[in-house]
């Protein structure tokens, strides 16, 4: 065991948590709303509630990056991976149970069904994507902390969730979707989704920059994967 994984940081196991919070809120209680706004140029956009949080998750993963390094972030995203995992699976358990015989519950069993009772395609969707879009902006992240020797925060943290959210949306829609949706209409939602997120990101660049630098002061980290294996299975760093 290296000196590093040895090092307990203050902070980290409460950005884990977090991360994993805003996951799981993300995937359970926004992705079933579709809502509506209308914008400039595009229109009226339909987009799902997930969108209030998923983006937050790619700024902790930013931050786990940024500070702790891409191995401590690696750790992060399977944990968030097994939870959604676990959701998923106690969710299909739950729907399974029958209800009990009465008018309400038969009523409530319909409402859960609507709210968590997911196509397996969504479900898979949602992981595949939620792990390769986490892992290609960490990776993006660490690389450009590397080229600008850890200057200009805010064109690490807007870049790599450029490219996180772009694998995200992309592989998403097709994989949940295709062959359902019109082909035209995967895009034009894939699209806007990707918008809003990144857009969303921008707008939380200065919370982005003051949780760094609050993180690196307290820890007295700030991590270069110079000699870092980006192998996403490796559990060590």
């Amino acid at each position: 065991m290296t000196i590093r994984e040895q090092r307990h940081y203050k902070y980290y196991d409460f950005v884990m948590a977090a991360f994993v919070c805003v996951l799981l809120c993300s995937n359970l209680i926004g992705a079933a709303k579709a809502a509506q706004v209308e914008l400039p140029v595009f229109g009226v956009v339909i987009f799902s509630g997930g969108v209030l949080f998923f983006p937050i998750s790619y700024i902790f993963g930013d931050i786990l990056t940024e500070v702790y390094g891409y191995g401590r972030d690696r750790r992060v995203v399977w944990a968030g991976f097994a939870a959604l995992i676990f959701a998923s699976f106690m969710s299909a358990v739950v729907l399974a149970l029958p209800p009990a015989a009465d008018d309400f519950n038969r009523g409530y069993q319909a409402h859960l069904e609507a709210v968590f009772g997911n196509t397996p395609r969504i479900v898979a969707g949602s992981m595949i994507a939620f792990w390769c879009g986490s892992f290609a902006n960490s990776y993006v992240l660490a690389r450009m902390k590397i080229a600008t020797q850890g200057k200009w925060l805010w064109s690490r943290t807007i870049g790599s969730t450029i490219v996180g959210e772009l694998v995200d949306s992309g592989l998403f829609y097709v994989i949940a979707f295709y062959g359902i949706w019109p082909t035209a209409q995967i895009i034009k939602v894939a699209i806007a989704q990707y918008v809003l997120k990144t857009g969303w990101e921008v707008l939380m660049t200065p919370v982005t920059y003051k949780l760094v630098n609050f993180l690196k002061r307290k820890e007295h980290e700030d991590w270069y994967d110079r000699d870092t294996d980006f192998n996403p299975f490796r559990i060590r760093m």
